[in-house]
């Protein structure tokens, strides 16, 4: 795939995308040395903060998510690559505070390593530290185990529920618990209709056959095993959603917060059509969309597809994704 982007020097590639979000949402967010990204108002030092790391590429994800509300900072590796252990060091001991830090993780090898290195590495300097390991991607099989599931755009979510109960003050062991409880009643599912290239190099990452899909494809472009034939915006879903729905073991009388997610080359058309044909399912089996996105929140590039994320709620998480909150890519008035 012919690579046509419009940037400069591929090296200063991951450096320039963060200094023009920052240019653009400066009453929000800045930008430190190291990459790492922090909101432009501190919280208090007396709450928990929030922190994440990840390779760029992906934007919004994940600096797009830090401000009132979500995340005090994001730590930044270079395109589709985890910062080192020594970035997120230098990005915890920024937060070290008696409230602690709540380390939010996708579970992508690189990601982990670094985290379990710098997590490690501040307990020696004395910061308090939890983490917690997002593993929504259920491409790996239904009765996969959860090392095996990739992390996926379910992190964002969890980071506004997590950012909410930080806001609201609450304790580092009572936000664990939180956004712990949350977790574990997330999935995703991505379909690719077209793969991507590597921004920096211009080598392909994945290819699909200009009549073909793939129900399963990573954020990186990794296959999913679920290649076809293209099928129909509802015909997708239907599958998507069904399997969602085990994997969540959701009932009747249960209520989701859904997020159509576009990767990169779909447009809002396309996303809008496919939410409501989750709606239609859920209302079909006795379950009720308290809520939910279409935009784009973690982008593959140039791909075009969708990660339809569900995830279900209760009085809590509810009153948590409502939560005032001001980030450049989620905003709410509370």
């Amino acid at each position: 795939m012919k690579m046509k982007k419009f940037i400069n020097k591929p090296e200063d590639l991951t450096q320039e995308l963060l200094e023009g979000m920052a240019a653009a949402y400066s009453d929000k967010i800045k930008l430190e040395d190291g990459k790492i990204v922090v909101r432009a108002q501190p919280k208090s030092a007396d709450k928990v903060a929030v922190i994440t790391l990840g390779g760029a590429g992906h934007e919004p994800a994940l600096s797009g998510f830090v401000g009132e509300g979500m995340l005090d900072a994001s730590v930044v590796g270079d395109i589709f690559a985890a910062p080192n252990a020594i970035s997120l060091l230098n990005g915890l001991k920024m937060f070290k505070r008696d409230a602690g830090i709540l380390l939010v993780v996708l579970n992508h090898a690189g990601d982990v390593m670094s985290s379990n290195m710098a997590m490690k590495m501040a307990e020696r300097e004395g910061i308090k530290v939890k983490s917690i390991l997002v593993c929504d991607d259920i491409s790996a099989g239904l009765d996969a185990p959860l090392k095996d599931r990739r992390g996926l755009a379910g992190c964002i979510p969890l980071i506004k529920v997590a950012g909410a109960a930080a806001e609201a003050g609450k304790s580092l062991d009572e936000v664990f618990e939180i956004a712990d409880k949350f977790n574990k009643r997330i999935a995703t599912l991505a379909v690719a209709m077209t793969g991507c290239t590597h921004p920096q190099n211009g080598a392909t990452i994945s290819e699909l056959a200009e009549d073909e899909m793939e129900i399963g494809m990573g954020q990186h472009g990794e296959g999913g095993g679920g290649r076809s034939k293209i099928l129909s915006a509802d015909e997708t879903a239907e599958i998507m959603f069904g399997n969602l729905a085990k994997a969540l073991d959701l009932k009747s009388g249960e209520e989701i917060f859904a997020i159509i997610n576009g990767t990169g080359a779909s447009t809002p058309m396309e996303l809008s059509i496919v939410f409501r044909a989750v709606a239609k399912l859920a209302d079909k089996m006795g379950v009720k969309v308290a809520g939910g996105i279409i935009d784009e929140i973690l982008t593959v590039q140039e791909m075009a597809g969708f990660q339809m994320i569900l995830c279900v709620v209760d009085e809590c998480s509810k009153a948590l994704l409502k939560a005032r909150s001001n980030a450049p890519y989620w905003t709410c008035l509370g």
